[in-house]
């Protein structure tokens, strides 16, 4: 185990060590080897951006497909580089607005469900401990739902990475209850859900139409929000520019008790298709999203 560690992540901590300049050179020339030499998933991307935007020219997709490969390899090498960066320059390259919503939640013991989705650099997102005024573990608990991978090393590597910043990974199969666990420390939680992909087996199925598809969602998130009586927010991501992101908080309710059932879970996806609508380069397009199609809420066949 520490021979393989040694071996695979060696490198991946000596590469962190270099300006992110350095590494989005490196980055230029995977991008252009995913796309062009390996062909990594270009099918999958070029199926499913002529699907969701039958109006664009094929000048226009091409462009926004050369695009979305550059900012693959971008995530790729931003995530690598969170192994050696400083606190000082994640607050500057990953920026938040709208913060005083997430303050006056907390604020008020209130527990918050983040919808987010796998848009710009979702790895950078965590940093938001770095901006609020409450600490993570003392003023409040950070957190995010995530699948375990099926590789150890690279599970680990990940879980890393991911509580660089103070916030606590928790497993999708237990989530519910390391969330009950939480609430009884008395602490108020924000805890981010990536609900952008296709539904787990055995989820109800709620269909919308998003990006030109019928499409089954997930609607775990808010089901769960309702039983813990948590707000709900959407984080709405823009890259700024190379190795800068904006998220801004968006509220989508304050008390989901108010609100019909499935009522935010469509928020979300209205909010999420204007920000991949705005810059659809920086959405993950390699996913199989509309593998299987789904017509309507009668229709048993999952995505």
């Amino acid at each position: 185990m520490k021979i393989a560690d040694t071996v695979i992540f060696l490198p991946l901590r000596i590469l962190a060590r270099l300006p992110l300049g350095a590494l989005y050179v490196i980055a230029d020339c995977v991008a252009l080897t995913l796309r062009h030499i390996v062909r990594y998933r270009r099918n999958v991307v070029r199926k499913n951006l002529a699907e969701s935007f039958p109006d664009k020219s094929p000048g226009e997709l091409r462009d926004i497909e050369r695009r979305f490969y550059r900012n693959f390899a971008d995530y790729i090498f931003e995530t690598i580089k969170l192994l050696h960066i400083s606190d000082k320059e994640m607050s500057r390259r990953m920026t938040f607005d709208n913060i005083e919503l997430v303050d006056r939640l907390l604020g008020e013991n209130r527990s918050i469900a983040v919808y987010f989705s796998h848009c710009g650099n979702w790895e950078w997102a965590p940093s938001i401990t770095l901006h609020t005024a409450f600490p993570p573990d003392r003023g409040a608990v950070y957190g995010q739902v995530y699948r375990p991978l099926r590789n150890q090393l690279f599970d680990t590597l990940m879980l890393g990475i991911r509580s660089r910043f103070g916030s606590h990974s928790y497993p999708k199969k237990s989530v519910l209850r390391e969330l009950i666990r939480e609430k009884r420390t008395g602490l108020p939680a924000m805890v981010g859900f990536m609900s952008d992909q296709k539904p787990s087996h055995g989820d109800t199925i709620h269909v919308i139409s998003f990006l030109n598809h019928p499409t089954a969602v997930i609607t775990g998130t808010e089901t769960l929000a309702r039983r813990l009586d948590m707000a709900a927010i959407y984080w709405d991501m823009e890259k700024v520019s190379r190795g800068h992101y904006k998220i801004t908080n968006r509220l989508i309710s304050d008390r989901l008790d108010d609100q019909p059932q499935y009522s935010v879970t469509d928020r979300y996806a209205a909010m999420l298709e204007q920000t991949i609508r705005r810059d659809p380069a920086i959405w993950l397009w390699t996913h199989k999203r509309w593998k299987h199609k789904i017509t309507s809420a009668d229709d048993e066949t999952q995505q």
